[in-house]
């Protein structure tokens, strides 16, 4: 019995509590409703100081009201992110004219606001007159990069190889950027530690703290930078080649052991002209140095010979006297 006395006081303990704090909320509700309510019928009515503050409440509660939207709409509103994006392309083309069409390439890399690398000609027969392969590599605004295509290939009468590629660096560019702010803020601790440094020991202990985050700065910097010039131009390579070359380049065993030959060929005339250059070079010292020292060194050799004969004679004439 004395157990269910208890719990039955505790049971209307408890619901007395959360009737009273119900009751409160009602209350302070109405009376901030009444408030609004009379403020907003004090302003309509005209009164002096009651009106001033009616206003001051309305404008308050508007503000309130404002900012809670602008909160939720940042809290809610997308984050942009750029994409950034390296492409890069190689191209082997076949062209009649090689090198017409890389005046083309040139003025279309100018036209789009991009420029040339690097440029080269050869020839695959050594007798042939003309240059008959084209290789050159430019670079253009990434925003351009298929329309540079497109008039690349209208330019060759057809497309051999193509092979374009992309990496999404976005989030290696994120990470660099909050490597830099990180190592931006360490930075300004350690000069804030360096003007409280009361001994020049503590002083150059930070210093070279510094120094060493100084130079992660550059380092990430630099490979921010890196990044960015790859993802905002385009490489394109382009190889030109005219149908005999690509044709010779096809042929079989018989093609290869004729380049064979004229290969070994142009090597051996190589190294005759290399020895050619070489005696040509060195024939002043053999004029000059050389052939004087032989020339010395033979008539010393010749008259210590002399001498060493007469004194034998002179030795063999004492002996028979």
């Amino acid at each position: 019995m004395k157990k269910i006395k208890i719990i039955a006081v505790l049971c209307f303990a408890i619901f007395t509590a959360c009737s009273s704090a119900a009751t409160n909320t009602n209350v302070a509700s109405q009376s901030i409703s009444d408030s609004t309510i009379s403020s907003k019928g004090e302003t309509g009515g005209g009164g002096g100081g009651k009106s001033g503050s009616g206003i001051v409440i309305e404008e308050e509660l508007i503000a309130q009201k404002v900012s809670l939207e602008q909160s939720e709409q940042t809290q809610t509103a997308p984050i942009v992110i750029e994409r950034k994006i390296i492409r890069n392309a190689d191209l082997t083309l076949e062209a009649s004219a090689p090198e017409a069409a890389q005046n083309k390439i040139t003025a279309i890399a100018e036209s789009k606001s991009g420029f040339v690398i690097e440029s080269s000609q050869s020839g695959s027969d050594a007798q042939a007159t003309t240059r008959d392969t084209v290789t050159m590599t430019i670079r253009v605004p990434s925003a351009k990069f298929n329309e540079t295509l497109n008039e690349i290939r209208k330019i060759s009468s057809r497309v051999i190889v193509e092979n374009v590629k992309g990496q999404d660096v976005t989030e290696e560019f994120i990470d660099i950027e909050a490597q830099i702010k990180t190592k931006k803020a360490l930075e300004e601790q350690f000069l804030e530690i360096m003007k409280q440094s009361k001994s020049v020991e503590d002083a150059l202990n930070v210093q070279r703290e510094l120094a060493d985050v100084r130079g992660e700065i550059e380092k990430v910097e630099g490979r921010k930078r890196f990044l960015e010039n790859q993802a905002s131009l385009s490489t394109i390579k382009i190889r030109l080649q005219t149908p005999t070359a690509f044709s010779a380049n096809s042929e079989g065993f018989a093609y290869q052991l004729k380049d064979s030959f004229g290969r070994g060929f142009d090597a051996a005339l190589s190294f005759v002209f290399v020895l050619v250059t070489a005696l040509i070079a060195l024939l002043p010292f053999l004029i000059f140095i050389a052939l004087p020292t032989y020339l010395i060194l033979r008539y010393i050799l010749k008259r210590s010979r002399k001498q060493k004969l007469a004194r034998e004679i002179a030795r063999e004439e004492i002996r028979h006297e």
